[in-house]
């Protein structure tokens, strides 16, 4: 057999071999494009879960009540527009003169969303709610009071959160009991609920509703105990 005869029987086998690493070659790239399509799918259920599984777990907590450097002094100075008409603006002379209850809220937090229709409750039975709308779009901030209903004698709005800053928030929701001098008594970390309703929050307002009423100050001693 010539030489000529070999170099033509050898060069399918060449071709053939070429072909077949090809092949080879991109069947690792194949699978890895299947991979990353699938890590990317995954991804969105993973952040949802994740979400779903810390909200769980702060609803699973129990409401604080703290004492922190937001207790014994006024409500921080402000002049904030309010929610229903932001062309006039609210200051602390806005204020309602009795004691009340300042609740920090947002359309965008879950526990807000969880906490509205105990409030609506406190509305129905005479507790005066001053909202601080937080951080919030004006349009889904009064879309949200529009769907659950407003139990606020009136709402702040705090767009950059300042206020809630000063006040001394740590995240939504959280309350701030007022007594009719203006001065922050008690601090609630949280959801307002029936619960820590009845065993915390009412002893401290009855003891400042009855200071109040007598035009006294409420005694400290009794407010460490009370509103503890």
């Amino acid at each position: 057999m010539s030489p000529s005869d070999n170099s033509s029987q050898k060069t399918p086998d060449n071709k053939g071999t070429a072909n077949n690493k090809a092949a080879a070659n991109n069947k690792p790239t194949k699978t890895m494009k299947k991979s990353q399509m699938k890590i990317w799918f995954l991804i969105p259920l993973i952040v949802f879960a994740g979400f779903v599984v810390m909200l769980y777990m702060r609803l699973g907590q129990p409401t604080d009540i703290v004492t922190n450097t937001a207790l014994e002094r006024p409500v921080p100075t402000f002049e904030l527009p309010l929610l229903s008409d932001t062309s006039r603006i609210m200051t602390n002379d806005n204020l309602p003169d009795q004691p009340f209850l300042m609740n920090i809220w947002g359309s965008w937090c879950p526990t807000c969303i969880i906490e509205h229709p105990f409030l609506m409750q406190l509305e129905e039975r005479g507790v005066n709610l001053v909202g601080v709308n937080y951080k919030d779009d004006i349009g889904n901030a009064l879309g949200y009071l529009n769907r659950g209903g407003d139990p606020f004698s009136m709402s702040i709005q705090d767009l950059s959160g300042q206020f809630a800053l000063d006040l001394g928030l740590t995240g939504a929701p959280e309350t701030f009991v007022v007594d009719g001098e203006g001065i922050i008594r008690q601090h609630i970390v949280g959801e307002i609920n029936e619960s820590n309703w009845q065993s915390r929050i009412t002893p401290c307002l009855m003891l400042l509703n009855e200071a109040d009423k007598n035009n006294v100050s409420p005694d400290a001693t009794q407010v460490k105990e009370m509103c503890k």
